[in-house]
């Protein structure tokens, strides 16, 4: 079967390049650029290619400038741009003759370097140019193309790398040996294409490919062949499985492993904790149990700049470890810092400038038996860590049985993950309020329900959101951010809850706050409804809620960090409603809960909170619903929604806003803040 399927699949098509030119300005540069878009995209669709910032594209055109002259002009990725959607302004214009006549000079440092790009910009907003532009610049194809395929990863890796790709490729392919991206390696990559200039692209030892060609079809077929002749040499069949581990029987161990790193990581029990991503398949969990795990290890990355993202290894940590709870995983963790923190030292003394030690914390995870786990400060940076990871895994496995898989040293390490440029970055940017929160709401496809999730998302929190089938909840969850999780279950199910908290786990490490939102209104007299009936509201109403708070109470005392519970408690709860004793009756013993949890999971720094709202649009307080209770007082709809003391609507987003502040509010415990616009009947006594 090797080589009889490839690896990857040429996608393009004459009809969708002619949708891209025809919707573009008809100028030649223009056209050319819409075309650079279209084939970027093509490459960045398919992680085998790139993955997360692992590859850049160019074109070069030539535009009129203010004065009417034509010159040359080079449209490269800029930074914060992903392949995969990129667009016409993701590809900054950056005149060509002065990124070229820096050919000349000995030596330029990077922050000269990424100066001159920048004065050059058409447009001095436009995002900074690729730290690899002016390799693109000296090429002198129209359009060159450069990617981290999985499949040249192994290949720039193998210890004979040169004699391998001689084999494969014959003259077809320039080799540059390893150097740190910038204007060293643009010039020595240059003057290795200068010697053959009948070369099709280049093979960068222990970092990636480029191709190159006088149009963009040529340049992304040349991408696709030479990437599916290197994975038919080395065995590589099909594509790299990119997929989060199944949640069911995930071990409470990941809970642990989230705690664990929290503590490690120092601060108060309400600063931000780690996200961890859980991937598992079979390739993936026979990796983990290869014998050669130790030495695979310390090898560094498949791409100098995945240390980034990923550090120079995994924390590594056997069954014989995790399955000794959270203090042997602590242990680990600590182990794993001290190295780190004697890896820095040791390395930032050959430096000229002084360093500022990033976090010593791991970024990757290698648990064996449960998968392999990406970390970061949020839902994305964790996804990333642990897309890396898998392609790690792929890479050092495959590369190994080729004939041995060995990356960049540890010095060239550690001068990417201390560059210059990324040192600058530091502390530029704070994080939102809730960074580094999970947060769990139920019946999350609901009015109110999906506006709290939308609330929580916006101020910074990765969202777990839970209702019944066919609510439409994932289009709730695509609307909210591509990252949050959708649940779809019955929450009055036997194990729902427990199933729920598995799913956040292996998706985020586990939660912080749970907004127990699910509810709905039985109506009818007391003295109608059967038992059933009744039954039925209380499942709903206060059974499902305190199962949801008894499975989320210890996942939260499991990592030993705190966290919240919150309530949304209803004003039935103090105010029955004439035929509303069924929702009223659950409602208040739901209150009681929120009094008795806060009273019994104090010690472990829980802290549960409700909130008092009262009719706000949603499905209980329907239009018809309105309509009835307005006409039986005799006043509009608008009155009768704005009775209040503030003769004001009561919203969705402002009871979403007080389960935000309550999320904020780190020394309350046990309270309800009413949000119904003043209602005297319904305060609480």
């Amino acid at each position: 079967m090797t080589g009889k399927v490839p690896m990857i699949r040429n996608q393009w098509s004459d009809k969708v390049a002619k949708e891209w030119c025809d919707a573009a300005p008809q100028t030649p540069a223009d056209q050319a650029l819409a075309l650079r878009v279209y084939t970027s995209r093509l490459i960045g669709m398919d992680p085998d290619l790139v993955m997360h910032g692992g590859g850049n594209t160019s074109v070069k055109v030539r535009r009129e400038n203010l004065f009417g002259d034509m010159e040359d002009v080079l449209h490269v990725k800029g930074s914060g741009w992903d392949l995969e959607v990129i667009e016409a302004a993701g590809l900054p214009g950056v005149r060509l003759e002065p990124l070229k006549r820096l050919r000349t000079l000995d030596a330029l440092s990077d922050e000269d370097m990424v100066n001159v790009q920048r004065n050059n910009l058409l447009d001095s907003a436009a995002p900074n140019p690729s730290v690899e532009t002016l390799l693109h610049a000296y090429l002198p194809h129209r359009f060159v193309d450069h990617t981290h395929a999985t499949a040249f990863l192994v290949l720039a890796n193998l210890p004979n790398a040169v004699e391998r790709c001689r084999e494969i490729f014959g003259d077809r392919l320039g080799i540059v040996p390893y150097i740190m991206p910038g204007f060293d390696l643009a010039k020595a990559a240059a003057d290795i294409y200068d010697t053959n200039p009948d070369v099709e692209g280049l093979l960068l030892l222990q970092h990636g490919h480029f191709a190159f060609g006088d149009t963009a079809r040529q340049s992304y077929e040349r991408i696709i062949e030479h990437t599916n002749l290197a994975a038919a040499a080395l065995c590589l069949d099909g594509p790299t499985e990119i997929v989060a581990r199944d949640y069911d029987k995930l071990p409470d161990a990941v809970v642990d492993l989230r705690g664990a790193l929290a503590q490690c990581g120092g601060g108060a029990d309400t600063a931000p904790m780690p996200i961890l991503d859980v991937r598992a398949n079979r390739s993936i969990l026979e990796f983990l149990e290869r014998r050669d795990i130790a030495q695979l290890l310390t090898r560094g990355v498949a791409s100098p700049d995945h240390v980034i993202r990923i550090k120079g290894r995994p924390l590594h940590l056997p069954r014989s470890t995790w399955q000794q709870g959270a203090a042997a995983i602590a242990a680990a963790i600590n182990s794993f810092q001290q190295d780190y923190k004697t890896y820095f030292d040791r390395e930032a003394t050959r430096s000229s400038q002084p360093k500022k030690m990033l976090s010593s914390l791991p970024s990757l995870v290698w648990m064996e038996g449960v998968g392999i786990i990406g970390i970061g400060a949020n839902a994305k940076a964790a996804s990333v860590a642990a897309d890396l990871g898998v392609q790690n895994a792929r890479v050092r496995s495959v590369g190994e049985d080729q004939g041995g898989f060995h990356p960049v040293k540890e010095a060239d390490l550690f001068d990417l993950e201390y560059w210059s440029l990324e040192q600058a970055k530091l502390g530029k940017s704070k994080p939102l309020v809730m960074t580094g929160k999970v947060v769990m709401i139920t019946g999350a496809a609901g009015a109110i329900g999906r506006v709290i999730a939308a609330t929580f998302a916006g101020a910074g929190a990765d969202i777990v959101l839970v209702d019944r089938p066919g609510t439409g909840l994932q289009d709730v969850a695509t609307g909210i951010s591509k990252a949050a999780l959708a649940v779809e279950m019955d929450i009055t199910e036997d194990g729902a809850a427990d199933r729920v908290i598995m799913a956040a786990a292996s998706r985020f490490g586990g939660i912080d706050i749970l907004v127990s939102n699910a509810g709905a209104a039985q109506t009818g007299a007391m003295l109608e409804l059967d038992d059933r009936q009744l039954a039925d509201a209380y499942d709903l109403n206060f059974f499902a809620p305190y199962r949801f708070a008894r499975a989320a109470a210890h996942c939260l005392c499991r990592q030993g960090r705190g966290g919240q519970l919150l309530f949304n408690i209803s004003k039935q709860s103090v105010n029955p409603g004439r035929n509303f004793g069924a929702y009223g009756l659950p409602k208040a013993s739901t209150l009681f809960l929120m009094r008795q949890l806060a009273l019994e999971l104090g010690t472990d720094h829980i802290r549960v909170n409700g909130v008092n709202a009262d009719r706000i649009r949603s499905g209980i307080v329907t239009d018809e619903f309105i309509a009835s209770r307005s006409s039986a007082r005799g006043i509009e709809a608008a009155d009768y929604m704005a009775g209040n003391l503030l003769k004001q609507e009561v919203e969705a987003r402002h009871v979403a806003e007080a389960f935000l502040m309550l999320a904020q509010m780190e020394r309350t415990t046990g309270h309800v803040v009413t949000v119904d616009g003043g209602n005297v009947e319904a305060s609480l006594r």
